[in-house]
């Protein structure tokens, strides 16, 4: 391991002294102690420099003199604590430094050239969420050549960052939220092929989105290719997609037409796409069946557009559906920043769906959240909705639904949201302890009784029979089942028969066949 420089061991002992250290992270500097064994500092075991410094703790000042006599260091992990204050120059005289990490602390103040004068080594600049601005020259040639930049949250705009051109071997960008806007230069979007993560979200870009492409080396098992473009105002069709991207976020733009060219493209090779956000755009037309094409699909949000038709029954197809980045559901609306799989939902409300609710939907075992609020649906809701053993939160608002609410709700013990309310519904609320737990408010604008609303069902009127009720959603596959049925049992039928009639020796033979088969039957039977 070696014993550390004296020069640097003096600067860590000064950058001990500048520090807030609440949480006596930094217990383990010990003055006269080899520094190369303090927690969080690594040195070269040949030339004893230290050569990394990763401090996560709670800090809340800078290093403002203790980084100039470390000059060696190829890593300085300083993200998640409290730092405070500007980013000092003296960062940029690191010259040997590759891998820096500042994100996700309190910095504010202006980034110049001069803080990266001297990093032609660096690689990796991840120093997100802070209160930075970056004031650079337009015509600013970088001294590195970085293949992360991560720089989400800070001030960059108004104008596109114009330097990012000169990253030959980028593959990972974040500018998000940085106040950029107008179209985004073409010369981006061919780069953007070598980019496996790309972050354009919360920006004020316009324009249309061209196709999506990752270049034809790429080994089909590298990845995750993900790719943020919510909350700007893109517009025109939605873009198609290299078979390779993973995530793809289009949510909260102007993006038009139907989803028809978007999904129903077939290229060579499965989509590996597993979460796809569309909500809140201009999307209209029907949504098409076409969900073959995308076998690993496991994130679906469809919310806020103008989408119209009945649900695909192929959907079916999505066994596991994951959501997050806006999710409404229980009620309430959260705000992630990424996707995160942190719910197990589908949410197509607030568009215009027309058409039952397909019985298929209830083959999605794995569904916790389920909401399709605000459309037309009509129809009954599924008989067969109980067996969705770990739905939690039902959002049917605000549709027109008919019919009795079926007693296999009653089975759903997970269910903690449900809105019903504003519907056709009508008879008894079926009896369980999770539906009389709910608020009114759940079942009003129906034709409902019995607890939690007011309205008993004392009389003959309001008692609903709940003997098990016939979907129309599922009137087409009961009757083709029975057809089918009868299909094959004539087919077969008259295949043997049909046979016998026409065929004069196989009739001989049959019938000698059945006499043979008596007689020896009849030898074998006991005499009394």
């Amino acid at each position: 391991m070696g014993i550390c420089r004296e020069n640097e061991q003096r600067a860590l002992e000064t950058l001990k002294k500048e520090v807030d250290d609440p949480s006596n992270i930094l217990s383990s500097w010990v003055v006269g102690k080899d520094c190369c064994e303090w927690e969080g500092v690594l040195c070269n075991n040949l030339t004893r420099h230290v050569i990394e410094l990763s401090i996560y703790s709670d800090w809340s000042n800078f290093l403002s003199v203790g980084l100039r006599n470390t000059s060696s260091l190829s890593t300085l992990g300083l993200g998640y604590n409290k730092l405070t204050g500007a980013l000092p120059e003296s960062v940029g005289q690191l010259s040997m430094l590759e891998f820096f990490f500042i994100d996700n602390n309190r910095l504010e103040g202006v980034v110049t050239e001069s803080h990266f004068s001297k990093l032609t080594q660096l690689q990796l600049f991840s120093a997100s969420r802070n209160n930075l601005t970056l004031k650079v020259s337009k015509n600013w040639i970088p001294p590195f050549q970085a293949t992360d930049i991560v720089i989400g949250g800070w001030n960059i705009g108004p104008l596109f960052p114009m330097w990012l051109r000169t990253q030959k071997r980028i593959m990972n960008v974040d500018i998000s939220d940085g106040g950029i806007q107008g179209e985004v230069p073409t010369w981006f979007w061919n780069l953007s092929s070598q980019i496996r993560f790309l972050n354009l979200s919360h920006n004020q870009f316009v324009g249309e989105v061209p196709i999506i492409s990752t270049p034809s080396w790429t080994d089909e098992h590298e990845g995750p290719w993900t790719i943020y473009l919510g909350s700007n105002n893109f517009s025109g069709p939605l873009p198609l997609i290299s078979t390779i991207v993973t995530e793809l976020d289009l949510s909260n733009n102007s993006f038009s037409k139907g989803l028809s060219n978007f999904l129903c493209e077939t290229k060579n090779g499965s989509y590996k796409l597993e979460i796809l956000n569309l909500g809140g755009n201009d999307l209209s037309e029907e949504i098409p069946d076409c969900w073959m094409n995308w076998p690993k699909l496991t994130v679906l949000i469809l919310r806020d557009n103008n989408l119209i038709g009945s649900l695909p029954r192929s959907m079916e197809v999505l066994r596991v559906l994951i959501e997050s980045a806006m999710v409404t559901t229980k009620g309430n609306m959260y705000q992630y920043d990424t996707i995160l799989a942190l719910f197990t939902s589908m949410d197509m409300s607030s568009n215009n769906l027309s058409g039952d609710i397909p019985i298929s939907i209830t083959r999605l075992a794995g569904l916790r959240s389920f909401n399709l609020s605000k459309n037309n649906l009509t129809g009954r809701i599924p008989n067969d909705i109980g067996d969705m053993k770990v739905l939690e939160s039902v959002d049917l608002s605000e549709n027109q639904l008919y019919g009795q609410i079926p007693q296999s709700f009653s089975s759903l013990t997970t269910l903690s949201y449900l809105n019903l309310s504003d519907n056709n519904l009508s008879g008894m609320i079926p009896l369980s302890t999770q539906l009389q737990s709910f608020i009114s408010t759940s079942f009003q604008g129906n034709k409902l009784c019995g607890l939690p609303l007011l309205v008993n069902c004392s009389s003959d009127d309001n008692i609903p029979n709940h003997e098990y009720e016939v979907d129309e959603s599922d009137k087409d596959e009961v009757d083709w089942f029975y057809i089918s049925m009868a299909i094959g049992f004539a087919l077969s039928f008259w295949g043997v028969c049909g046979s016998l009639l026409f065929k004069r020796s196989w009739r001989h033979a049959y019938f000698r066949f059945l006499d043979c088969s008596w007689k020896m039957l009849l030898a074998k039977l006991p005499i009394c």
